[in-house]
């Protein structure tokens, strides 16, 4: 149990440091991938206005220097497009070359096949007259953003995998650390049960004993004072049978089986079947038993005896008159499989997780309650799992459950 509390806490810990890890991460890359493009973005407006220095209006016509080295281009992947103010294209330099239409937007990134570019277009104002003479286009391929963007990822994402594996680590021995006060806790509520259970068991059989002999020997006794003690005998008999199940469940928690033996379950199964068969007829309840092969575990025989017991009353519990309850076994490997299988009320699917829990009882899917403490399947759970088993459950509500116990034929490789 303490186990899987581990799992869950360390599991919870590692995905929301992952969550924080993952949120940072993405902040990073957003606020550097959008410092790199605004630099980009700067540096090409510099560069338009450079290159725009050069330009004149000669013969009412764009005049554009042409000593301007492309090599400068090349190498920074750039380009440059001059326009007059009609759109039309009349100067080109550069390798990274774009067919976008011409437009007066300032500022754009456009996709062309696999790569992107960004664009920059920029006025072109005759120095002497002040007037608009043409515009500039200048371009970047953004390749080299892509890398540096790809390479910040990958780091990021391997940080994150080596922050991730760290913080497991630690996560394990603060997780540790953190469950010893709760385990010793839960060890002392664990002996206290069983210490006042045991120490429960005297006063408890001294009342029942004296009541059953004041039943015995009525004479003269009142009619209420019968019925008095009527309620007290039941009421000390629930008190007995609760006692009894928590000692049960203390001992078999303990992880450590009072005897271990060759369990022969088909002849556990056909007492069981013989003890109930009265139980059923009374109710009109048909139960057979399938057990085909011979099942042989190694195991504790009352322990084990009384976990199908629990789960064949529980059956009978849900099971209105006229029902079936069907139990069948066989091998699986090196697993034994008991399937008991009603066609009682059923459970509503949001509780099948809560079945095996102490004291726990739906109000609306298990209403066929006539008496016990709600220990009898968490008593089933201790038991499967001191026998490195374990027990599982489907159901529908209104067609019935499937209880399914999986033990280990051979106990020693297990414990």
């Amino acid at each position: 149990m303490f186990q899987n509390i581990r799992y869950r806490l360390l599991l919870s810990y590692l995905l929301i440091f992952a969550s924080i890890l993952s949120v940072f991460s993405l902040g990073v890359r957003l606020f550097f991938a959008h410092s790199l493009k605004q630099q980009i973005i700067d540096k090409l407006i510099v560069l338009g206005q450079s290159v725009i220095a050069s330009a004149e209006w000669e013969n009412n016509q764009l005049k554009i220097d042409s000593d301007f080295r492309v090599e400068a281009l090349l190498n920074h992947h750039q380009s440059l497009q001059w326009f007059n103010l009609q759109g039309k294209i009349l100067y080109q330099q550069g390798k990274i070359m774009t067919n976008l239409p011409f437009s007066q937007d300032n500022i754009r990134q456009i996709q062309e096949g696999k790569s992107k570019i960004q664009t920059v277009t920029l006025p072109i104002i005759d120095s002497d007259n002040g007037k608009l003479i043409g515009y500039l286009r200048v371009s970047q391929s953004l390749a080299e953003l892509d890398e540096i963007l790809e390479k910040l990822d990958w780091g990021l994402g391997i940080g994150i995998v080596v922050a991730l594996v760290f913080s497991g680590v630690g996560g394990i021995l603060l997780t540790n650390q953190a469950m010893i006060p709760i385990e010793d806790s839960f060890q002392r509520l664990k002996q206290f049960t069983a210490d006042a259970s045991h120490e429960f068991r005297s006063p408890l059989m001294a009342i029942q004993s004296n009541v059953s002999v004041s039943l015995k020997y009525s004479e003269g006794m009142r009619e209420t004072d019968q019925e008095s003690f009527k309620a007290i005998a039941s009421a000390t008999y629930q008190l007995t049978h609760l006692t009894e199940d928590l000692l049960l469940l203390a001992r078999s928690e303990k992880n450590n089986l009072s005897s271990q033996e060759e369990v022969n379950l088909n002849t556990v199964m056909e007492e069981l079947g013989i003890l109930y068969q009265c139980q059923c007829a009374s109710k009109n309840i048909k139960l057979t038993i399938v057990l085909n092969e011979l099942l042989l575990i190694i195991g504790d025989r009352v322990q084990l005896s009384r976990l199908f017991s629990n789960l064949i009353e529980n059956a009978l519990h849900y099971t209105s008159e006229g029902g079936l309850i069907k139990i069948k076994g066989k091998r699986k490997g090196s697993l034994i499989e008991i399937q008991i299988q009603d066609t009682g009320v059923g459970i509503e699917s949001q509780y099948l997780g809560q079945i095996f829990e102490r004291f726990w009882r739906a109000d609306t899917s298990r209403s066929y309650w006539h008496g016990g403490c709600g220990l009898g399947l968490s008593i089933v759970k201790a038991i499967t799992e001191n026998h490195g088993g374990t027990s599982t459950v489907i159901s529908q509500l209104g067609i019935g459950s499937c209880f399914t116990v999986c033990l280990p034929m051979n106990l020693s490789s297990n414990h």
